[in-house]
């Protein structure tokens, strides 16, 4: 691989970083799979900082990124190439469903399907092995983000754990492998033709030989207690021989009264279970999910239980220590690591998951400064450190669909696009075009065509070319969102020696003629020294719930929260107002306005997290 020296000695802005060649090892298994490919660079990606909470400490403010995550991390080579102690994924599991979470008004009961709906929050429908690609490209810029005595725990289950062993095995290494944790959940079942399937599986990798580790315990068996005699104070012991207890140490003990002689005349001593280290902990862990009404529950598919991630970051982490999550979800790895004194980098592709976890992460710092929780820290004679701070970051300008689960639907919808059956390597069919859709919300790359020039039919352009020998063997309509200048020549020099009809639509440039989504809309005054919102109307969420504006009582229903800065620099909010109420509780919507205050920024975000942001002079 090559060093960090080499990597980045270009002059900023670094528009391409070199990172990975592969090379068989002789004697070691390999997996293939259809289009698999080396994952040898990738540019540079800038990020904008959108918003802060709270303070630095030690010049460290912990990080959230909303964008596509091989952008976040190569965006975060730059700087923390070899600086993270600990990896925690839970990445898809191809499992062949879309993740849905139910929208309903704030405030009110469900009624009918007028006043609630079902969002999707990720796809992991995979055509392929296009989902094995995915994770080798993510799992190789892991690596070179993980410390050299870092960990890596990569969450799976029995769709794909064969698999992902293989490929953990190629980048990391067989020799750094771990362990095999299996996290058992239990829970009933009407499984009636196999055994209920009730366990996931956590592949544990080190970067090298040398890495941190820090044993875990238990509960002390219970046979223990089943044997325990009580002292008159109520402890708890069970009598021990003397072992190699030196002669100083038993007359010392026999003046405790923890020396006591048997029947026979031979010498025992008590062992208090108080005192006794809990059981060393297996790799066979036996944690509960999530029940919905437990308070770490949020509204997000697939959330994990703090207990699990805790287990996890105290194993192999240090107070003050470097943890990311590139897979952020509900957000577990980083309440668990605020609250447990590490610092933390979080990334998802999904806005909603960063909403969530920006309200979680805000009411673990509430909860600490008014003394309702004690955060875990650095031991020092000083107060103990801990990270509450963080900012929020966009990746590549990550902002024309807030929904990538649900972008393809949408241009599909837009532009009149005939779709296909899932499962090929086309989106749909128009004007005679076979239509791909390239990643959205970035600019398409020569390396983004390689999925589908991998499932190019070949025998099928041989027969096509065979009968109209003067007629391309395919036309084609690749959809982008900015792309690379010789993107089509290079789609045509792939499919020789066959011709293909390429066409590219740029809907950056298009996108005025396009209805993506409507935007929200919002009345916000000043009056007798508040600020008052009176109004707000989020477009999208009221289409999609089928309601008109007259139809809405109170328009805090929309609403998950309200995010005001009084002093607003013109780039980054800094609030100082979180109305962020508890799920049935509503905004307040009129706040007193300092009398220090500048310019006020105001940001609405809705129950589809999506974010009006106006600014009030």
């Amino acid at each position: 691989m090559a060093n960090q020296n080499q990597l980045f000695n270009a002059p900023e802005p670094v528009e391409s970083v070199e990172s990975y060649e592969f090379e068989p090892i002789q004697g070691y298994p390999m997996l293939r799979w259809k289009g698999k490919r080396p994952f040898e660079s990738t540019q540079y990606y800038p990020a904008q900082l959108k918003e802060t909470y709270g303070e630095e400490v030690d010049n460290w403010r912990n990080k959230i990124y909303w964008g596509n995550n091989l952008q976040v991390m190569s965006h975060l080579l730059k700087n923390y190439r070899g600086k993270i102690n600990l990896i925690y994924i839970d990445p898809p599991f191809d499992s062949k469903a879309d993740y849905k979470m139910t929208i309903k008004l704030r405030g009110k009961e469900v009624k009918n399907d007028r006043t609630a709906f079902e969002e999707k929050q990720y796809t992991d429908i995979w055509t392929n092995d296009e989902y094995l690609q995915f994770m080798y490209e993510r799992l190789i810029l892991m690596k070179e983000l993980l410390a050299d005595d870092g960990s890596i725990y990569v969450h799976c289950d029995w769709r794909q754990n064969g698999y992902i062993r293989l490929v953990l095995d190629e980048i990391f290494g067989k020799s750094n492998f771990v362990n095999e944790i299996i996290w058992y959940y239990g829970g009933p079942s009407s499984v009636k033709v196999t055994y209920p399937r009730k366990h996931d599986t956590i592949f544990s990798f080190s970067k090298t030989p040398a890495y941190f580790f820090n044993q875990q315990r238990g509960a002390l068996p219970s046979y223990l207690y089943e044997r325990a005699k009580k002292d008159s104070d109520g402890r708890l012991w069970v009598d021990q021989n003397l072992g190699k207890l030196t002669d100083e140490t038993i007359e010392e003990m026999k003046s405790e009264g923890r020396i006591f002689e048997t029947k026979t005349g031979g010498l025992r001593r008590k062992q208090y279970l108080d005192e006794m280290e809990g059981s060393q902990i297996d790799d066979v862990w036996n944690i509960p999910i999530i029940n919905s009404q437990a308070n770490e529950s949020v509204p997000y598919p697939t959330q994990k239980p703090e207990d699990l991630l805790e287990r996890i970051i105290k194993s192999s982490s240090n107070p003050g220590d470097l943890v990311f999550d590139c897979f952020m979800g509900s957000g577990t790895t980083q309440a668990v690591a605020m609250k447990l004194g590490r610092r933390f980098i979080g990334a998802d592709i999904n806005l909603g998951a960063v909403e969530i976890t920006t309200k979680r992460l805000l009411e673990i710092q509430q909860n600490a400064e008014q003394g309702e929780i004690d955060l875990q820290g650095e031991d020092t004679e000083a107060p103990k450190t801990v990270y509450t701070g963080f900012e929020v970051y966009n990746v590549n300008n990550y902002d024309v669909f807030r929904n990538p689960a649900q972008a393809k639907d949408l241009l599909i919808e837009a532009l009149e696009i005939q779709p296909l059956p899932t499962g090929g390597i086309y989106d749909g069919e128009k004007d005679g075009r076979m239509v791909k859709i390239m990643p959205p919300n970035r600019i398409a790359t020569r390396a983004d065509l390689d999925e589908l020039i991998n499932g190019f039919d070949r025998r099928a352009f041989q027969r096509r070319q065979e009968k109209n020998p003067t007629q391309p063997v395919e036309k084609l309509l690749l959809v982008c969102m900015g792309h690379e200048p010789n993107l089509r020549a290079e789609l045509e020099k792939e499919g020789r020696p066959y011709e293909l009809e390429v066409e590219v639509m740029d809907i950056l440039r298009e996108k005025s003629e396009l209805e993506f989504k409507r935007e929200s809309e919002a009345k916000i005054v000043r009056r007798n020294g508040h600020l008052i919102i009176e109004q707000f109307y989020p477009m999208n969420l009221l289409q999609k719930l089928s309601l008109m504006k007259e139809n809405i009582e109170k328009w805090q229903e929309l609403v998950e929260s309200v995010k005001v800065d009084f002093n607003y620099d013109g780039a980054v909010m800094n609030p100082s107002v979180i109305d962020s109420p508890e799920k049935d509780e509503l905004v307040k919507g009129t706040y007193p306005i300092p009398e220090d205050a500048g310019t006020i920024r105001v940001k609405i975000t809705d129950l589809l997290s999506e974010s009006l942001e106006e600014t009030v002079e």
